[in-house]
């Protein structure tokens, strides 16, 4: 980066607007990991009134506690990664993405949790 941008707010508020991507970003995995872990509850529930036999569906309490703690962990991420991008830009030193990004990481972990759910689910069927 140049010294320019420094002073052109349009790169502070681009670096905003990417924090607040993030924080949605997190706040959607943190809602989606409430959403599995009460929907093991609601097919317990569900299992209890049947007269067909009881399964388990511990893991969704396990996937979606992991889901909301991933959520949290990426928010508190983007916040630090937001913290240095403004440090750096401040002191003028040039913009070097990483070859392995928040949002790479990210995208690799929920493809394995993905995996792991499709893959649970088959195992659960009846």
């Amino acid at each position: 980066m140049e010294n320019r941008d420094v002073d052109d707010p349009r790169v502070a508020l681009a670096a905003e607007r990417t924090l607040l991507a993030w924080v949605r970003t997190a706040l959607a995995m943190m809602g989606f990991g409430f959403v599995v872990a009460r929907f093991g509850l609601f097919l317990r529930e569900l299992a209890e009134a049947s007269p067909t036999p009881r399964q388990s569906f511990g893991m969704s309490l396990w996937i979606g506690t992991g889901l909301v703690i991933l959520g949290a962990v990426v928010a508190l991420l983007a916040a630090i990664k937001h913290i240095r991008f403004l440090t750096q830009l401040e002191r003028g030193i040039p913009y070097r993405p990483s070859r392995w990004s928040l949002g790479v990481i990210v995208t690799f972990v929920l493809s394995a949790i993905g995996a792991f759910m499709a893959i649970y689910l088959l195992l659960m069927r009846e």
